[in-house]
């Protein structure tokens, strides 16, 4: 038979961002259990006191807190050097048959200045090109023929590098964009390698997406 305990735990765990505020204590228990008494309820058929809801949560926090934080702050205590790229135009592309061809061309561009930035991210309907804001004449004399899904300027780009066990860790994504949501940061795009990490913001939010991302895993 399923314990309060148990329904409790995995309620919780079902909404991440409830999961991540207890952990770090920041709601009061009294009423979460209050508000999760009818879904836990529901959960066990049964009536079941907000008091014994309450004990099974101040159960579970210090849990989360060890499960959550112990490896995902041991990677974000040893990310590199932040690296922020500004005057940035974001072009937005669907997908054709000539559109690889005019990528090509961009390329050639591109590897004859080593200052520029250049991005690309290729999905099955539509493809992106981050680029510095020197190349936008270029790229819509190169895209002319192509349907420009979106354009936007005025964009900055923050690379962190990752150690290299970020990949062997699960939920490190989460916590960036997590505190990212939660600073009101806008994320225009994303751009990853397995070693590296890229946010594109509005010029205006950089400053406050780098004080963030530099201060990741020191809370």
């Amino acid at each position: 038979m399923k314990t309060v305990a148990q329904s409790v735990e995995k309620i919780i765990k079902q909404k991440p961002f409830l999961e991540s505020a207890l952990a770090q204590g920041i709601i009061n228990m009294t009423s979460l259990a209050k508000q999760i008494q009818p879904a836990v309820q529901t959960d066990l058929r049964k009536d079941v006191q907000s008091g014994a809801i309450v004990m099974a949560v101040k159960r579970l926090a210090p849990t989360l807190e060890f499960q959550i934080n112990r490896k995902v702050k041991d990677v974000l205590n040893n990310l590199g050097d932040i690296t922020v790229r500004s005057k940035l135009s974001d072009y937005t592309f669907s997908s054709s048959n000539t559109l690889v061809k005019n990528q090509a061309k961009l390329l050639d561009l591109v590897s004859k200045h080593s200052d520029l930035y250049y991005a690309l991210s290729k999905g099955v309907y539509e493809t992106t090109i981050i680029v510095s804001d020197k190349l936008n004449e270029e790229i819509e004399l190169i895209f002319a023929d192509e349907v420009l899904v979106t354009k936007q300027t005025g964009l900055s780009a923050l690379t962190i590098k990752l150690p290299v066990e970020n990949t062997k860790v699960s939920g490190i994504y989460y916590y960036v964009f997590r505190d990212l949501a939660w600073d009101g940061i806008n994320v225009i795009e994303v751009v990853s390698t397995t070693n590296e990490f890229t946010i594109v913001v509005e010029d205006f939010q950089v400053e406050k997406a780098f004080c963030l991302l530099k201060n990741l895993g020191k809370n």
